[in-house]
């Protein structure tokens, strides 16, 4: 495999982490708490974070106000399933400028492996706008670990790279 691109992967991205639940609290984001904990231990400094609640307009703005920012990657976890409050695809995906498929390819590939069919019900994503990176996951905590370890951290860097070239 040809890593030339990579040797100019960012080796810190700043990055804000959104929390989309009607449930939890700063004390039970247990989800957020780790995408906060596994960005910052590989070097990418969470510059802001908040808990929204499943609103879709409340989720739009709150995007479009971090692409106006100096954030260089949002992670939100929450609101990509199925059920009628789950809005996080709806809110965020037309204030992308591209898709980046394979994330949710990959993700449910990797989650099938782990839970079975029921991982089609996952309806993860990610994408750019405005030179930024967009990566929404699912709420659960085992969903978390697998898209930060396997896919997110590994790439982060590259994948802001490549999106500001």
């Amino acid at each position: 495999m040809n890593d030339d691109h990579k040797c100019h992967a960012l080796g810190n991205v700043r990055c804000a982490v959104i929390t989309i639940s009607d449930t939890r609290t700063e004390e039970t984001d247990d989800s957020g708490k780790l995408i906060k904990k596994l960005l910052e231990e590989n070097g990418h400094p969470v510059v802001d974070y908040c808990i929204l609640k499943d609103e879709l307009e409340d989720i739009k703005r709150t995007v479009a106000e971090l692409l106006d920012s100096d954030v260089q990657a949002i992670i939100t976890n929450g609101g990509t399933g199925i059920s009628k409050r789950d809005v996080t695809v709806e809110a965020v995906s037309g204030l992308l400028d591209k898709t980046l498929d394979g994330f949710g390819d990959l993700f449910r590939m990797l989650s099938y492996e782990e839970v079975g069919s029921r991982a089609m019900m996952s309806r993860v994503f990610a994408g750019a706008a405005k030179g930024k990176i967009v990566i929404c996951m699912p709420g659960s905590v085992d969903a978390v670990e697998l898209g930060m370890k396997k896919l997110v951290i590994p790439e982060l860097g590259h994948i802001v790279w490549e999106a500001n070239r």
